[in-house]
């Protein structure tokens, strides 16, 4: 597989190619969205084991969603059925989902274990402390936190592109996401300044009520499509110089 290494401009144009995908067919794109929504809502009220089969059904939904993208790049139409089109072959994409899943789950763990006893009967318990186990809990709480920080951005890197990688290049779900993780980390620039784009406009979409979150997140999903063509297919977009993984 080859991949390629673009300019770190690419990061805030990866944005800008997904608004005008968004643009092509607006409201259909916030159906989608909102439909995906009502599906997380609704898993979300069976307690853990909704939040864990949403996990699990991700990377489906989103393959779905970039398969909608490639239809509509083509000139076909984005409808409400692209939701579900991952869900002609779901194995690989559950078992990336899976990989996620046990992902999260071990940070949680290292999260509770660096954090103490006093911040995991704080969180589990809803336990009282007094003043001086607070200001211990706080401190407990920021290296919990960026522990959980630093390795759940790896495992964010490894899952980026593999749903994509699985469905247009049929890729093992390990393979698949290897090959997202290295291909993440040859163009860390251009994510780096994607997502200090997508913070402020995340602010931004927030100010009027959140409703700009009908735009941005859209948007979103249409730019993980946009910077997997940049990236994996040569000549889709305007990124530099091609090297093999």
């Amino acid at each position: 597989m080859n991949i390629r290494q673009v300019d770190g401009r690419r990061g805030w144009e990866w944005i800008a190619e997904g608004f005008q995908l968004f643009r092509r067919v607006p409201m259909v794109w916030i159906l989608l969205c909102t439909t995906l929504l009502l599906i997380a809502a609704t898993l979300g009220l069976i307690p853990t084991a909704g939040q864990f089969i949403f996990t699990l059904l991700s990377p489906v939904f989103l393959a779905g969603l970039m398969i909608g993208c490639r239809t509509l790049e083509h000139g076909g139409q984005l409808e409400i059925g692209h939701l579900f089109a991952g869900f002609r072959n779901p194995g690989p994409l559950i078992t990336i989902g899976g990989i996620y899943l046990v992902g999260q789950v071990l940070i949680v763990g290292i999260f509770m274990l660096v954090g103490g006893d006093v911040l995991m009967s704080l969180l589990l318990e809803g336990k009282r402390v007094d003043e001086n186990e607070l200001k211990n809990v706080s401190g407990d709480m920021l290296s919990a936190s960026l522990v959980a920080l630093t390795l759940s951005i790896p495992l964010l890197m490894a899952t980026w592109f593999a749903p994509l990688l699985a469905v247009f290049d049929e890729m093992p779900p390990v393979e698949a996401m290897r090959t997202s993780f290295f291909a993440c980390v040859k163009n860390i620039v251009a994510f780096q300044i994607y997502l200090i784009v997508l913070v402020a406009f995340t602010i931004i979409a927030m100010i009027p009520y959140g409703l700009g979150l009908f735009v941005l997140v859209p948007t979103v999903f249409a730019s993980i499509y946009t910077s997997y063509m940049d990236i994996f297919q040569v000549g889709a977009n305007s990124g530099d110089v091609s090297e093999s993984a």
